[in-house]
This record gives C-alpha cells, structure tokens and sequence, in this order.
C-alpha cells in the first residue's frame, strides 16, 4: 500500500482518548442472515453507544484536542450523525458546539442534536449547502471547523474499527486470502469487509487498517445509486460530482468529494459498488426481520450489495459494518412494512 494521510501508529494512540463506551463494539456471525444471501456474515454493530452511530469514535479524538490545547468552540455541518457525536463528545469536555444541518434532514437527528445541547442552524439545501454555511460560520467566529473525512482525526477515529476486526482475526501482521468455504465452517475468519461510503472517513479509515494489516481482507465500498459522487470518483480516478442526490440514505448523500479523501480511497479500497434503493430498504427488512436490528438506510448498504451480487460473495465470509441507528420512526416502520420506495 502506498502512503495514505492515515498512520496506524496514532489510530492506536487514538484508542487512548476515546471514551469506551465507543470502543470494542460487537462483532458476531449472523448465521440467521444467511440462507436469504447465500454467504457466511458478521455484523460489527456500530450502533451500540449513546449516539448510535460510529461517528462517536472520531468526534472523541477531536474533542479531545481541542480539550487539551484547541479553541473551546467548534462547528461543523452535519446529515445528523456527526453533529450527535459532536454534541456528546463536546458536552463531556466543556465544548461550545455548533452544528449546520439541512432543514430536511431527519428531525430525529435534529431533536436529538438540541437536546445535547448543541447550538443547531438549519439552511434550505442539502448537506453541501449546509458544508458551506459551516466554514463560513467558523471564518466569522473564529473557531475550529470539523470537516468530516478530511479532518484526520475523523478518519482515525474510525480506524479504530479496523483494529477490532483485525484483533478478531487472530492474526498478526497479515492475512493471506482465503478460499471460499462451506457456510456451515463457523471458525473460518472473515475475508470481506463491506463499508458503507459517504464522505469516506470509515471507509478510509477501516480501509487503512485493513490493508495495513490484513491486506488478505477484500474491502468493498456500497454506495446508492441515487448519491454516487464518491465511487464514480474511484472508478474513474478522479472526483466526480454530482448536481443532486435522490436516496433514503442520507448519511451517505454528498455531490462533492474531497479530493484527498479520494486519493485516499483509491489506495486502501479494493472496489466501490453501487445499490439500488430498493435493495437498501430490503436490506434493512432483513437486518429487522432476521437480526432484531433497527438500522438506519446507510447502515444497511453492505447487506443490499450482497443481495445485488450473490454469485460475488457465495461461499465467502463477509464483515458488514451496522454504521448508524437514527432513523425516522415513521419513515422506518412504512420501509419495513414493505411500502414502495419510490427511486430505482
């Protein structure tokens, strides 16, 4: 692997700053899962800390930077799940918090950003507008700006993922790839870790580890058709835009990726694919149905790769990282349920 911005050294290091209830999240085979995909499957649950969502892990180490020697107010721009994870980790540390959302974004996620006592502004447009009212505010203000993905320290935060699933393989340094098995081969280690892909902190972060360190472990990107910026911009080796987005995940909808986060990528992914909408909320029906898991769209995007691609992953043993849990109640129970979605 070539250089990346990522040091393994101080993911480790990173360890030693985030609180724990963040850390060691659960890593289980889901055997239930798999007779409807056809392949051996693990869940890495995210989704089981005050925020619900892996985002906690990077907000940790940058508030506690700012703790120790950075300016006491922050701002960033926000789908919800940062801006939770801000507000927790600011909160605990004495931080001023600002979070920038769109006003479309799920109320939720906005309800529980005030409640952590977060300062909320809300623009009429999607999450890049949302980017951009953020650095402005932190140009007038003065104060430190979190640009997720690009700040590092949200990208080693949630390295730190990496490292579980490597200390899970029982390995050292390295794995070789390995053969597909029968599904009934309980003890065989995981050989494919699906990532959902947004800005790309967790896929480059988790990706550095694994190529690092098990660079044996296939890592794959899912993204929605309807928000493709990111993976046409690996496939094409170059960033690519997009003038809109039209999906249920919005964890993962951005038009503008960063363009040292895609040099990033390029590095420590082995492919990035893109789902459906409806194989996202079939995805999350089976998390439900067959898991007992409530998960929101992004966090279900490894499950819909799979679905979309049997024949890829039969007789493997895939890792799916369960991202996030803050769904719109309503919106869930109609997805579940079996209500139509309305995009291809």
């Amino acid at each position: 692997m070539t250089k990346t911005r990522l040091d393994i050294a101080r993911i480790r290091a990173a360890r030693r700053v985030i609180d724990p209830v963040f850390l060691g999240t659960p890593l289980y085979r889901c055997e239930a899962l798999e007779p409807g995909l056809g392949c051996a499957v693990s869940i890495k649950l995210e989704t089981a800390n005050p925020v619900r969502s892996f985002k906690g892990r990077g907000t940790e180490v940058v508030a506690s930077l700012l703790a120790e020697q950075g300016p006491r107010a922050v701002v960033c721009a926000s789908a919800g799940n940062l801006g939770q994870a801000l507000a927790w980790s600011g909160r605990g540390r004495g931080l001023e918090v600002t979070v920038v959302a769109s006003r479309f974004a799920t109320v939720a996620k906005l309800d529980r950003i005030r409640a952590l006592g977060a300062r909320l502004e809300l623009v009429d447009g999607d999450h890049e507008l949302a980017r951009e009212r953020a650095a402005a505010i932190a140009r007038y203000e003065g104060i430190r700006l979190v640009e997720d993905s690009l700040d590092l320290e949200t990208c080693e935060g949630a390295a730190t993922i990496g490292l579980e699933l490597v200390e899970s393989l029982g390995q050292s340094e390295s794995m070789e790839p390995a053969e597909p098995t029968e599904l009934a081969d309980t003890a065989r280690p995981f050989d494919t870790v699906l990532i959902a892909l947004g800005g790309g902190a967790l896929a480059t972060g988790v990706g550095h580890v694994m190529k690092a360190l098990a660079p044996g472990v296939e890592v794959i990107c899912v993204q929605p058709s309807g928000a493709p910026a990111m993976t046409r911009s690996w496939h094409a080796r170059r960033v690519v835009t997009t003038d809109s987005t039209d999906t249920i995940a919005d964890g993962v909808a951005g038009r503008y990726p960063i363009p040292a986060v895609l040099d990033d990528l390029l590095l420590v992914a082995d492919d990035a694919v893109l789902v459906r909408e409806a194989s996202i909320v079939a995805g999350m029906r089976m998390l439900h149905d067959h898991a007992g898991l409530v998960v929101e769209p992004s966090a279900a995007l490894g499950i819909a790769a799979i679905l979309e691609d049997r024949d890829r992953f039969a007789g493997r043993h895939v890792v799916t990282v369960v991202c996030g849990s803050n769904v719109d109640v309503d919106a869930y129970r109609r997805w579940v349920a079996g209500d139509t979605v309305n995009r291809s």
